[in-house]
């Protein structure tokens, strides 16, 4: 969705060094160190933004099905958020100080994009009544997938309101009650016509959406064919590890390992079926180094074939596959171990988790 305005403003930063004289008139924006940098964080605040709620991304959502299926504990909307909030934040930090110092911009300050800005928003005229009605129902999901952890805030967790609510209104309830108001709610109503139709939601892509519950399923076929606990004891013995920290860097370094080579969906119904037993096998608790699998595998940055995100800048021609690379690398091991450090406190701090 935000390709097109970053390439609008690479334009606007060509025709400003054209203007004076720095560049040649027929010179490529794409060519821009800037370019690089703004389209790297066009790709990896998405991956990274996705962390911050179970949905936000497929490995959450497989990640957390596992979890919560192997330890018996639930992980709420809200506990997920907090947990997640500080390495967003601290990741985005880092994202935003080491990616220029990487790829240092041509210019320091940029002019006519505000002016850019306002002719695109003049453009795209008054938000049209389909876009009022998927921000309604968009509206109404959000509320209502936070509803119970505002209960829990107010009256408890052992209340009756809390528990009431917290059975009810299901994840994944909510986000097809959301997604069938965009079927309800008319963008024409003397034609009959809805926000959404069967047509358009027909383009979907249901073999994703089939990938996450296979994600799932092939976690759960591993511990009961045995195969998983056999994978941990035999990493176990051959490894070493004999601590939570270790296992939980060990999770992590393996889960954005797999992560580059592979996407990060599959990353994360690979290494988070191998950690759980693996802990088991030591006696540990599992919760942390497979959450932190879990956050790790959409943290693969070097490669195009890593995330979605990743392989939509590189087609757009601004991010040779080197500077990816160089700057990817950095990112992994940073955001490695940002995990490593921050995570086993938040979920302490948040109270999930044996």
């Amino acid at each position: 969705m935000l390709l097109p305005t970053a390439l609008g403003i690479l334009v606007v930063i060509a025709k400003l060094m054209q203007d004076r004289g720095e560049v040649k008139p027929d010179f490529d924006p794409l060519r821009l160190r800037v370019g690089a940098a703004l389209m790297l964080m066009l790709a990896y605040g998405a991956s990274v933004g996705g962390l911050l709620t179970p949905v936000g991304s497929p490995p959450n959502l497989i990640g957390r099905g596992l979890i919560e299926e192997a330890t018996g504990e639930r992980i709420s909307f809200a506990q997920w958020m907090a947990a997640a909030a500080p390495l967003c934040l601290g990741m985005f930090l880092i994202l935003a100080l080491v990616m220029f110092l990487l790829n240092r911009p041509e210019v320091r300050r940029i002019e006519g994009v505000e002016e850019y800005i306002r002719e695109q928003k003049a453009e795209h005229g008054k938000m049209s009544r389909a876009e009022v009605n998927t921000l309604v129902a968009f509206g109404t999901t959000v509320v209502l997938w936070l509803t119970p952890a505002v209960a829990s805030l107010v009256a408890g967790t052992d209340s009756e309101v809390y528990a009431f609510l917290d059975d009810r209104l299901d994840e994944g309830i909510v986000a097809v009650l959301g997604a069938s108001l965009l079927f309800i709610l008319p963008t024409n109503w003397k034609e009959r016509k809805a926000t959404l139709t069967w047509t358009d939601a027909a383009k979907i892509d249901w073999g994703t959406i089939l990938l996450f519950g296979t994600g799932i399923i092939f976690g759960a076929l591993l511990a009961e064919t045995g195969l998983a606990e056999t994978i941990g004891n035999a990493a176990s013995d051959s490894l070493g590890i004999t601590s939570i920290v270790a296992i939980t860097a060990f999770s992590t370094l393996l889960a954005i390992l797999i992560s580059e080579t592979t996407s990060n969906t599959a990353s994360a119904a690979v290494v988070v079926p191998i950690v759980i037993p693996l802990c088991t096998a030591m006696g540990l608790d599992p919760f942390v180094p497979a959450l932190a699998a879990t956050f790790a595998a959409s943290f693969g940055f070097m490669l195009p074939v890593s995330t979605p995100q990743n392989a939509i800048v590189y087609g757009s021609g601004a991010v040779p596959i080197i500077r990816m690379i160089r700057t990817g690398l950095v990112f992994d091991i940073l955001g490695a171990a940002l995990i490593i450090a921050l995570l086993p406190l938040m979920v302490g701090l948040v109270g999930i988790g044996g």
